[in-house]
């Protein structure tokens, strides 16, 4: 009976002290670093699309008769992390508010700017002397990122490009080593300039062996970059006029050798193909769930959201600074709604490209699109 005593007290000692080993061994576990929001909402029906998240930025676009001067967005984080203010506290956004993100772990923390804004317009020039610098891997390389200035002189949105996924080629150090940067011989000073360029070792392992310099209204989703590149060029803001026609200067220098992208990301000469640039716009109503277009369907012609395209036609090399003006050409049966467009429904974006088939991976190395002096002639309302 006393061996039998024992022998449970021994099973109850051997499993308190399991517990307490598995406790501390959960304790142990490292807290999460990360700081980052991940969704945003606002209370109401308030909202008039998605919020455009970046890295230190929040856009959120309210309908025309919200008040911001008292709004309360509500904020998703990161696992465990915290946001100051508190998610949920009433502020006023008639200027951009700022939010600090820490980490669970309570070592690193993230500013972000929250914007509000109304159904307004993207500018309708752009001369692309405007870039911040970026630095990406730590330190390792910085690209330019061209951004254009508002009615109060401070910087009211940025252009998109595939800059931040170049960087994980190491192909690059300075701005002018990535596809798109900003250039000193432009039509009217500064310009930007896409080049074309191959992607190294790493683009070959995972199958995109050269990268075309591309610059866009919309956004990049770093987070689809690699996996689904064509959807992470997210394109379009809200846009309130009715275009007609797209205007601005240009030269290009195609790359001496055209390739194709095989299988397995090696680049096959095409000795009877010469390299095209590509240049348009395209205006389309933003539904729920279809806010934006991408590479699949930016120009698909089954697309039901286009409402009008301006496409280039001349595509072809051109030393010089050549002038261009491109009708928009409405799609048969599109019309616009003058009810939606006062409410921010439609929207529109512009493309450039040093490769037309760079979405595919495919182009000469060292083609060069120089664009300038971009404008956007509008119906009178």
């Amino acid at each position: 009976m006393l061996s039998l005593n024992l022998t449970k007290k021994c099973q109850v000692a051997f499993f308190f002290a399991l517990s307490i080993l598995v406790q501390s061994c959960i304790k142990k576990e490292p807290l999460n670093a990360e700081c980052d929001i991940v969704s945003v909402t606002l209370s109401g029906d308030k909202l008039n699309r998605e919020p455009q998240i970046f890295n230190d930025k929040v856009i959120l676009i309210v309908k025309n008769d919200v008040s911001v001067s008292n709004l309360a967005p509500e904020f998703t984080l990161t696992p465990g992390a915290t946001i100051s203010p508190e998610s949920g506290t009433p502020r006023n956004f008639i200027l951009p508010q700022q939010y600090v993100v820490t980490s669970q772990d309570g070592e690193w923390k993230k500013t972000y700017t929250v914007e509000v804004r109304r159904n307004n317009s993207v500018n309708l020039y752009y001369e692309f002397e405007n870039v911040r610098i970026v630095s990406a891997l730590g330190g390792a390389c910085s690209y330019d990122v061209f951004f254009e200035v508002g009615t109060n002189g401070k910087e009211d949105w940025s252009w998109a490009s595939a800059n931040p996924a170049y960087a994980l080629t190491l192909q690059a150090s300075v701005p002018s080593s990535f596809p798109t940067y900003q250039g000193d011989a432009g039509k009217f000073g500064k310009c930007a300039v896409l080049v074309t360029k191959g992607t190294g070792d790493f683009g070959q392992r995972v199958g995109k062996p050269l990268a075309a310099g591309n610059l866009y209204i919309g956004k990049f989703d770093m987070t689809n970059a690699l996996k689904n590149p064509l959807e992470s060029t997210q394109m379009g803001a809200p846009f309130n006029k009715i275009p007609v026609s797209l205007n601005g200067f240009y030269k290009y220098t195609p790359g001496a050798e055209y390739c194709a992208a095989s299988e397995n990301g090696e680049l096959i000469p095409q000795p009877d193909k010469v390299d095209e640039f590509n240049l348009y716009a395209v205006f389309f109503e933003s539904v729920k769930g279809s806010e934006w277009l991408d590479g699949t369907n930016v120009l698909s012609l089954d697309n039901p959201n286009i409402v009008a395209t301006a496409i280039i036609d001349d595509k072809t090399a051109k030393e010089d600074w050549t002038a261009f003006s491109i009708p928009f050409v409405f799609r048969e049966g599109k019309t616009v709604d003058p009810e939606k467009l006062r409410n921010g429904k439609y929207s529109l974006t512009v493309l450039f490209t040093s490769s037309k088939d760079g979405d595919y991976f495919s182009g000469a190395i060292g083609s060069t699109l120089m664009i300038d002096g971009i404008s956007i002639v509008c119906q009178d309302k």
